[in-house]
C-alpha cells in the first residue's frame, strides 16, 4: 500500500490495489455474485461484522473495493462507496443521512434530475428543500432552518459553470449543525479537493471523468469512516445501489489517466471559450478560465484548473442553438460529459427539459444556450465543426 505522502499521479495508477496469490500486475475483475467461507464459523463471524472479509458482491466486491480505495486516496478522504450511478449517489446520501422532518438547503444550480429528486419526491419522505442563488453566501444562511441537515451544490454547476466558495459554505454548515456535501463532477480531484476545503462529502458521477471515455454508469461518495464507511455503506449494503465488479474495474482503469486528460481537456477548452467569445453570433460565454467569468478570482484560488465544460448564448434563442448543434459533423449530440469526444447539447431541453419555465428562468437556463463539454479532438477540428452553424 501507498503512504499518504505519495503523489497523485502516483496514487491515481497504482493507489487501492491489493494483488492476489496469482501476483498479477494488472489488477483483476472479480466477476464473481458470493464468496466462499472455510467453515461455518468463519460465515458466521464475517455477517455479524466480527471478521473482516467478503460476504456477497453486492456490498463486498474486491474490484469495487479497489476504485473505492483509490478514488478516497485522490480526494483526500477516510472511506469511499462506490454506486450504480450518480445519481444513485446522491440519493443515498438523501435516504442514508436524514429523516422525515429534516431539510435541505440547494443550489439553484444543480443537474436537473437532482432537482427533480429534490422537489418531487423526497418531499412524499418528508424531506424539504429550499433552492438558493449558488454565489450568494447571505441567501444561503437566510435558507437555512433549524431543521436543515444538508448543504448541496455542485461548483462548478452545471451547466453555467458558477464558483461556489467552498470554504466559506463549509463554515455556514458546520456553525449551524449541517454538512456540506459537494458534486465535483466538473472538476474531478485532480483539479478541486472540496474535503480539504471544509466540505463533509464529495459526490461524483463517475460516468463522467473519472471513466473518461463514456464506457460505463457509476457513481460515487467520498467522505470519512463514519458517514460514508459506516452510514453509507450500510445504504448501499441494504438497499442495493451497487456499482458492478466490471464497472468498478473500467472506472479504476480510468482514474490511471485522470490526470492528464483533466489538464489537457482544461487546455482545449481554454481555447475554445476564447474563440467562442470574440464569435459575433455569441452573446455570452460561461467559463472560469475567462477574466470575464464573475467568480474567476475564486475559481483560481480553488481550483487548480478551469476544466473542460464551455457554455454559451447565441444570439437568435432556441431556433439558431439547434441550428448550430444540428450543422456540426463530428460532435457529438448527447448530452453525457467527460468523454474524450465533444459532446454538445441544448440544456433547455435535454438535461434541463424537465424544469418549469420559472425554474429555468431563475437558473438561467436561456432557450440559446448550449453546453459544450470539449474533449481531446484537435481543437481547430472542434472549432471548424462549431463554426458550420455559427458563420452561417
Amino acid at each position: 500500500m501507498l503512504d499518504e505522502s505519495t503523489h497523485f499521479d502516483t496514487q491515481a495508477i497504482r493507489g487501492g490495489n491489493r494483488r492476489t496469490n496469482e501476483q498479477e500486475h494488472g489488477e483483476p475483475i472479480f466477476a464473481t455474485s458470493s464468496f466462499v467461507f472455510d467453515n461455518a464459523a468463519q460465515a458466521a463471524s464475517r455477517f455479524a461484522g466480527d471478521e473482516p472479509g467478503n460476504i456477497y458482491a453486492r456490498f463486498t466486491n474486491p474490484t469495487t473495493q479497489a476504485f473505492e480505495r483509490r478514488l478516497a486516496a485522490l480526494e483526500g478522504g477516510e472511506s469511499c462507496v462506490a454506486t450504480a450511478s450518480g445519481m444513485s449517489a446522491i440519493t443515498a446520501i438523501c435516504i442514508g443521512l436524514l429523516e422525515a422532518g429534516n431539510h435541505i438547503v440547494s443550489s439553484r444550480s444543480v443537474f436537473g434530475t437532482t432537482t427533480v429528486l429534490f422537489e418531487k419526491y423526497l418531499p412524499r419522505f418528508g424531506i424539504e428543500t429550499s433552492f438558493v442563488d449558488m454565489t450568494d453566501l447571505n441567501a444561503w444562511q437566510k435558507a437555512i432552518q433549524p431543521n436543515t441537515r444538508i448543504l448541496f451544490l455542485e461548483t462548478p454547476s452545471n451547466p453555467l459553470t458558477e464558483i461556489a466558495n467552498i470554504g466559506a459554505l463549509a463554515d455556514l454548515a458546520h456553525e449551524n449543525n449541517c454538512l456540506l456535501v459537494v458534486d465535483n463532477c466538473f472538476c474531478t480531484p485532480a483539479l478541486q479537493k472540496p474535503l480539504q476545503l471544509g466540505a463533509d462529502l464529495v459526490v461524483h458521477s463517475a460516468t463522467k471523468y473519472l471513466d473518461g471515455q463514456g464506457r460505463i454508469v457509476g457513481g460515487a461518495v467520498v467522505g470519512n469512516h463514519q458517514l460514508v464507511g459506516e452510514e453509507l455503506f450500510g445504504i448501499i449494503r441494504t438497499t442495493g445501489p451497487t456499482m458492478s465488479p466490471f464497472n468498478a474495474w473500467v472506472a479504476l482503469k480510468g482514474l490511471e489517466t485522470l490526470s492528464l486528460r483533466m489538464k489537457a481537456h482544461s487546455e482545449q477548452a481554454g481555447k475554445l471559450a476564447k474563440y467562442l467569445s470574440e464569435h459575433t453570433a455569441v452573446k455570452r460565454v460561461y467559463y472560469a478560465g475567462l477574466e470575464s467569468h464573475p467568480q474567476y478570482e475564486l475559481a483560481r484560488r480553488q481550483q487548480s484548473d478551469s476544466g473542460g465544460i464551455v457554455s454559451f448564448v447565441v444570439k437568435g434563442g432556441r431556433e439558431m442553438a439547434w441550428k448550430v448543434i444540428d450543422n456540426t459533423r463530428m460532435l457529438s449530440i448527447t448530452a453525457n460529459l467527460g468523454d474524450v469526444k465533444t459532446t454538445i447539447t441544448h440544456p433547455a431541453t435535454t438535461t434541463h427539459g424537465r424544469l418549469s419555465d420559472d425554474q429555468k428562468r431563475l437558473s438561467g437556463i436561456e432557450e440559446g444556450l448550449i453546453r459544450i463539454a470539449v474533449g481531446l479532438e484537435d481543437i481547430d477540428d472542434i472549432v471548424r465543426d462549431l463554426s458550420r452553424g455559427l458563420d452561417d
